[in-house]
């Protein structure tokens, strides 16, 4: 069965070239088009697509508005983002876009994207094909926040010394597990939440990213990114992006991708010895 694209550009002839450059793929078939996010919404709504090609700077509602808005919806498409900007890289990540290219479209990185795409598919369709990512797109941009990974802040205690956390409370379907760090593999922040992902599942927890990495051993946890703090056990694979960026693919079971932003990249590849 083909999967069913949707290009969303409020530029015609950027969607010509895509239309032109999608049609040697065999298996994906393009049954819309969308000039603005508010056409494209009203398609969404009354059609399944497998995959939506996104603009991000149109008028109105943006195309990173749009995502953010589908991103909870049952049956969501997957999200290639391809647009002239890439300041919003970071923000694309957070809406667990598959893919972020930049115009002129490079047609090996919009091979890679398709690529993705079919891989997640079968996936999610019981196929054999398991899918190489969780959260897919890498930071393109360096990150402000996280540039005080060497010395995270430290919450005051009696002694002046902050005592590393030997448990960390998670809310499960109204219980409190207590979770230890070696069982999480990262941790993240969606919307205004920050949750734990273990093996088994993703729990939310009472406190803010910039919390636990003050709280946890440094020696543990890294600081990839404002949205992420990863276990360095987990770390699997550092993946080059582009741009001086990295992914790090973690050892769960859908090999998730955690994008490292560029001035955490160097501080990496430093405590890895690379």
């Amino acid at each position: 069965m083909k999967l069913r694209a949707l290009l969303v550009d409020d530029e015609s002839p950027a969607r010509k070239e895509l239309r032109y450059l999608l049609q040697d793929y065999a298996d994906l078939q393009i049954i819309g088009e969308a000039a603005n996010a508010i056409e494209a919404l009203e398609l969404i709504n009354n059609l399944d697509y497998s995959v939506v090609f996104l603009d991000i700077d149109m008028p109105g509602l943006k195309g990173i508005d749009l995502a953010r808005q589908l991103k909870d919806k049952k049956d969501a498409p997957a999200i290639i983002f391809i647009t002239a900007h890439e300041e919003f890289a970071v923000d694309a990540f957070c809406v667990n876009a598959l893919d972020y290219l930049l115009k002129p479209i490079n047609t090996k990185r919009l091979d890679q994207a398709i690529k993705k795409l079919f891989v997640l598919h079968g996936a999610l369709n019981g196929s054999a094909a398991v899918p190489t990512t969780e959260h897919s797109l890498s930071s393109e941009l360096s990150d402000p926040e996280v540039s005080t990974q060497a010395q995270p802040p430290k919450p005051s205690t009696e002694n002046g010394t902050a005592r590393a956390m030997e448990v960390i409370p998670v809310e499960q379907r109204g219980k409190t597990i207590l979770l230890r760090p070696e069982e999480i593999i990262y941790i993240y922040t969606d919307k205004d939440n920050v949750f734990a992902k273990t093996q088994k599942e993703s729990y939310l927890t009472r406190f803010t990213l910039r919390d636990l990495e003050a709280r946890l051993n440094p020696n543990l946890f890294f600081r990839t990114h404002r949205c992420y703090l990863v276990n360095i056990k987990r770390m699997r694979e550092l993946v080059p992006y582009f741009n001086g960026t990295y992914s790090v693919v973690v050892d769960d079971h859908e090999r998730s991708e955690v994008p490292v932003s560029r001035t955490q990249s160097r501080k990496l590849k430093e405590i890895l010895g690379l």
